[in-house]
């Protein structure tokens, strides 16, 4: 893990699914104010959007060298595909979500690019973070020239919800990445932006100005990213530190779920045969479109009245390949159909949405959002919870904005002005101050395999075996270290558990570590138990037969899990070797 001593400048990368970027800060400016932090500005040349952050999209030459990131990796493949030379090369767009979908990440683990040639997702993901960190030292360098890797702090987001193996596999792609092990630091998306958000003022107090959160304040934080939806609740403490008093949750609801909607209403218009011709065989005129579309979605309104609609450009070739499969072009098509009558209409080349049509694409991931904030409200830990503060990309959608403040007449709703960059920002500031956060929920239960003497009264017959020894044992029990719902002490050890050897010549100890959904899980069989990693403790004296113990404990330091071992009899300790992937 990082230290958390004091670095000249703290540098954080926001790795998102839609869009990403980095920020920064020196040492001096934060101790001076917290929110002086330096971002980049993006611009995509063939659109002339300016943002402080990029698309996710990464551009492979064909001998597998990185050509490019962000908007300029688009305008490239939209180039080459113009030309017809894009056979060959490599284009990976919004593939963060891979790691939350997949259950069984590894290191061998694949994902496709955009024409369905796969790569190693590792080497896609270092090259993200290679990239904006070279951006970031080069944005760096020309304010302050003799800095020195030394000198900096990197901090890495990543959802809440996450697993520890996505986690795992983040750091490993920033190590990859250039970025040494202990100069950098996993933060939570949701608690960064709780952090910046501290320092922004919230609150008003009486007629002398305006003050954050105080101290026994409760508040929800959702944060509405591209692909998930990051849910955290807060109380503020004494100390100005925050405490977590609810485990993190949340689901793949987020704002590409928008532009899915907007997919299949297309493709409802044109046919799935002639969107997917016009996706695989206009790749430039297809970035262009979906660049549009994230634009124009942000200006969907929610009580926008019936004859204010919402313009989207319709390529030529998205009309070719509609006359290919339907024999007519999309305005005749549009124009025939009822379902169409009222809410659509082509003029030209403009499909124009009713406002009324244009809010439906919002409808699933809001509905999800909205159902799962109302029972969460519900938990004891979170009826006090006064406020909801909305980060994110997608917090800045007036559609989600007003379905929650209309589902939560009683809490007060406060979305930040720059609700996009919160994440991003707060980074900057957990890398200054990483001790803010004191302790948190935890979303598992946490332990270990191990075995026991076989007790009939307690044990279950299918996990009876009988060693060399003729001892009759029981195992797959799960050694339970840390339950579920238990608020864990950033940087303390929990409960530790001693363990001896199963016969006198071993010299080793290897443990297999589980989580469960479950408080009390009795077996790591169970169906909600899961393998997440497993370490080796090294035993090599064995003059004591069975007389040796190690004695094992579990320490959520920052945001990643850390194993301690200790030798019962030589009373040293050391950092187990663990591996999740």
């Amino acid at each position: 893990m990082a230290s958390i001593d004091k670095h000249l400048l703290v540098a954080a990368i926001d790795f998102g699914t839609t869009y990403s970027g980095y920020a920064f800060s020196f040492l001096h400016d934060y101790q001076r104010d917290p929110l002086k932090i330096s971002a980049n500005n993006w611009t995509a040349g063939s659109g002339g959007l300016i943002s402080l952050k990029t698309s996710t999209c990464v551009l492979f030459k064909p001998n597998g060298d990185v050509h490019s990131f962000g908007f300029e990796a688009e305008d490239k493949y939209s180039d080459l595909s113009l030309d017809g030379e894009q056979d060959g090369w490599h284009y990976f767009r919004r593939f963060k979500m891979k790691l939350y979908e997949n259950k069984c990440l590894n290191r061998s683990f694949k994902i496709e690019d955009d024409q369905g040639h796969t790569m190693a997702a590792i080497k896609v993901f270092t090259a993200v973070i290679k990239y904006l960190k070279d951006q970031m030292l080069t944005s760096c360098k020309n304010q302050m020239t003799d800095i020195k890797a030394t000198d900096i702090l990197w901090v890495l987001t990543v959802p809440a919800i996450w697993s520890d193996a996505s986690k795992q596999f983040m750091r490993e792609a920033a190590e990859a990445a250039g970025i040494q092990w202990n100069h950098l630091l996993i933060a939570l998306e949701p608690e960064a932006a709780s952090l910046y958000c501290k320092y922004l003022p919230l609150e008003r107090k009486g007629e002398g100005g305006l003050k954050t959160f105080t101290a026994g304040s409760k508040y929800l934080v959702l944060d509405a990213g591209g692909g998930t939806i990051d849910i955290t609740v807060h109380e503020v403490q004494r100390d100005g530190s925050l405490k977590e008093i609810h485990k993190a949750n949340g689901g793949d609801w987020g704002g590409t779920k928008v532009d899915h909607a907007f997919q299949v209403l297309l493709s409802g218009i044109i046919g799935n045969g002639a969107f997917h011709t016009f996706m695989e065989k206009n790749k430039a005129d297809m970035v262009e479109f979906f660049r549009d579309f994230e634009v124009k979605k942000r200006t969907i309104k929610p009580n926008a009245p019936s004859d204010e609609k919402v313009t989207f450009k319709v390529p030529s070739t998205m009309n070719d390949a509609c006359k290919v499969e339907k024999s007519n072009d999309i305005a005749t098509i549009v124009k025939s159909k009822q379902q169409f009558k009222g809410n659509l209409s082509v003029i030209g080349d403009k499909l124009r949405v009713s406002g009324d049509r244009a809010k439906e694409l919002f409808k699933d991931p809001v509905k999800h959002i909205v159902a799962h904030l109302k029972e969460l409200l519900e938990v004891p830990s979170a009826r006090e919870v006064t406020s909801i503060l909305m980060v994110g990309g997608f917090s800045e959608s007036l559609v989600l904005q007003d379905e929650i403040k209309a589902s939560f007449p009683n809490l007060r709703m406060i979305v930040p002005q720059d609700a996009g960059l919160a994440v991003l920002k707060g980074a900057v500031i957990f890398g200054h101050e990483p001790r803010a956060i004191k302790s948190r929920v935890c979303k598992y239960t946490y332990g270990v395999d191990c075995t026991q003497m076989f007790d009939a009264e307690k044990h279950d017959p299918s996990h009876r075996y009988t060693t060399s020894d003729g001892e009759v044992r029981c195992n797959d029990l799960f050694s339970i270290h840390v339950r579920i719902g238990d608020c864990v002490d950033i940087g303390q050890p929990q409960s530790v558990e001693s363990y001896t050897p199963l016969t006198p010549d071993q010299t080793a100890m290897s443990f297999s570590v589980y989580v469960s959904t479950e408080t009390n899980p009795d077996y790591v069989t169970d169906p909600d138990c899961t393998k997440i990693g497993h370490f080796t403790i090294a035993m090599p004296d064995t003059t004591k037969g069975l007389n040796r113990s190690v004695s094992v404990q579990m320490t959520f330091s920052n945001t990643e899990l850390e194993v301690e071992a200790i030798q019962g009899d030589t009373g040293e300790i050391f950092t187990a070797a663990f591996d999740f992937l």
